[in-house]
């Protein structure tokens, strides 16, 4: 998983990507690329 400062490009990388916010950190998840993980915060 990568931690990084910008969520957005990384969404933009595969069209499965979403942002999800979980206990006050977003991530960004992938169902079918799951190396595709980050998160910010």
């Amino acid at each position: 998983m990568k931690v990084r400062n910008s969520l957005r490009s990384l969404k933009e990388r595969h069209r499965d990507c979403q942002i999800v916010r979980r206990k006050g950190r977003v991530y960004v998840i992938n169902k079918t690329q799951r190396r595709f993980k980050a998160r910010q915060g």
